[in-house]
């Protein structure tokens, strides 16, 4: 039989994993026969059970970073920190289940306790990005799961053969197969999932345009949980900066690692007008330094190529689109092969270019903005309808308050990149970026619900006002 889905080496455009669609009113019946169990299971067994995912994926790390280098492009060394993050989940994740979703015990009067506790909610299914597709969507699967879920998880049809992993992982732990299901497919079984009646919630990893689209089909469901974390187009606001050279090396992580391919990665670079040429020149520098090639090239490359020659013909449409407008090339967006999806880093100067789109180029393009003082960089930051991330580089403690009391955003970062949001703390977006739900350490919040219980030890009651008296006889 012919496969319908296939993932193919965007490095080398060899074949990687074939398969055909799955079923996802099967799936989604799957983990609903199993949730019962799952669920009846105390939180310290759940726990246990994903300690024991966690040493799974320890010892089969490099096969499981070579994997994804091979289906992502993605150079190995930030393949081998992905895989390192998927494992790092599980005592993060703990953590915040105990910080987040603890039982809490108040007194109240006549001896009455009033208690808090959490219940799972039931089948989530989750939706996983091709970017990171094994940290984001994990990042998503192990609360839930230590919360008592059963999990219904469907990976980017790009790439199929590492959420394949990601899941043989869990049962080869000894969690059930019926407790987290796997669901190949492409948007036809996406929208399938999302839309059966048998989930109790969706947990989303991707662009705006399809969280928009998801938000739209939950409207009806306000009994299902929605948490959607989407993309951003991320300012990095660079100051009269002591250090050009680390300025610049800040720039240049913030907005090509993996080939851009972030939500957080920086998109704009706003700087002062008339200061900037020192910092453009150090960065145009750099930029000419970094080594882009395939994933286990040696040197290691900076950069590999983007996920598919599609997204890379889209990428240069909207190179083009920014030159018409009357952006300034400093760094062209080339492409070195013709069959393959590998992008140069670019840089291009957009302060007097016109109607630039307001969207997420999700790719290594960064747009430089001009700009004549402090406030006119906060404002030029907030030009947006997203608000994931931002950062500035440089200027004072002042400066940075300034920066974070009114920068639209759900990481504010300084002197760091964009790019660098920790999992041990909460990581979202305002505006179009989410729909405050943030996820990494506060996933817990939306894989449980609390349920408050006031509790008596005896039956007492009585009825003050509003009743007759029992002894009065009526005329």
């Amino acid at each position: 039989m012919h496969s319908s889905l296939v993932s193919n080496n965007p490095a080398t455009g060899e074949e990687i994993w074939s398969g055909t669609p799955g079923d996802a009113a099967a799936e989604v019946a799957a983990a609903r026969a199993a949730l019962p169990d799952w669920a009846a299971h105390s939180p310290s067994f759940r726990m246990e059970a994903l300690r024991r995912f966690a040493n799974v994926v320890r010892k089969h790390d490099k096969d499981f970073a070579a994997l994804i280098s091979r289906e992502t492009g993605k150079p190995f060394w930030e393949a081998q920190t992905e895989v390192g993050a998927v494992i790092n989940k599980v005592e993060i994740s703990i953590a915040a289940y105990a910080e987040r979703t603890p039982k809490r015990t108040v007194e109240a009067a006549l001896s009455n306790k009033v208690t808090v506790r959490h219940k799972p909610h039931g089948v989530l299914a989750v939706l996983g990005p091709y970017n990171f597709p094994a940290h984001l969507p994990n990042g998503h699967i192990v609360p839930a799961l230590i919360a008592g879920n059963a999990v219904v998880f469907k990976p980017s049809e790009k790439t199929p053969a590492t959420g394949e992993f990601l899941v043989r992982c869990f049962h080869q732990a000894g969690i059930p197969e019926g407790v987290v299901r796997l669901l190949q497919g492409g948007p036809d079984q996406g929208k399938a999932l999302a839309g059966d009646a048998g989930i109790d919630g969706l947990l989303f990893t991707g662009s705006a345009r399809a969280g928009t689209a998801l938000h739209r089909q939950f409207a009806e469901t306000p009994q299902k949980i929605l948490a959607l974390e989407l993309g951003g187009n991320n300012p990095l606001v660079i100051w009269n900066p002591k250090d050009l050279d680390a300025a610049a090396a800040i720039a240049v992580q913030s907005a090509y690692l993996s080939a851009g391919q972030r939500c957080t990665a920086a998109r704009q670079l706003i700087v002062e007008d008339g200061q900037e040429k020192p910092l453009i020149d150090t960065i145009a520098r750099m930029i000419d330094r970094i080594i882009v090639d395939e994933p286990f090239a040696e040197p290691q490359p900076f950069m590999g190529p983007v996920i598919d020659n599609a997204t890379a013909d889209h990428l240069q449409e909207q190179w083009v689109e920014l030159m018409m407008k009357g952006g300034k090339p400093i760094r062209r967006l080339d492409r070195p092969f013709e069959d393959r999806p590998y992008l140069t880093p670019a840089l291009i100067d957009v302060t007097d270019a016109r109607d630039i789109p307001d969207e997420e180029i999700f790719g290594p393009v960064l747009q430089v903005v001009r700009v004549k003082d402090f406030d006119a960089a906060i404002a030029a930051a907030n030009k947006s309808r997203f608000g994931l991330a931002a950062s500035l580089v440089g200027g004072s403690p002042e400066m940075f308050e300034q920066f974070w009391a009114h920068v639209h955003a759900g990481v504010i970062n300084w002197n760091k990149p964009t790019n660098g949001a920790p999992s041990n703390a909460p990581f979202g977006g305002v505006g179009l970026s989410g729909n405050h739900r943030p996820s990494a350490f506060y996933a817990a919040d939306y894989c449980a619900y609390p349920v408050t219980s006031v509790q008596a030890y005896s039956v007492r009651a009585s009825i003050a006002q509003g009743l007759r008296d029992p002894n009065m006889v009526e005329d």
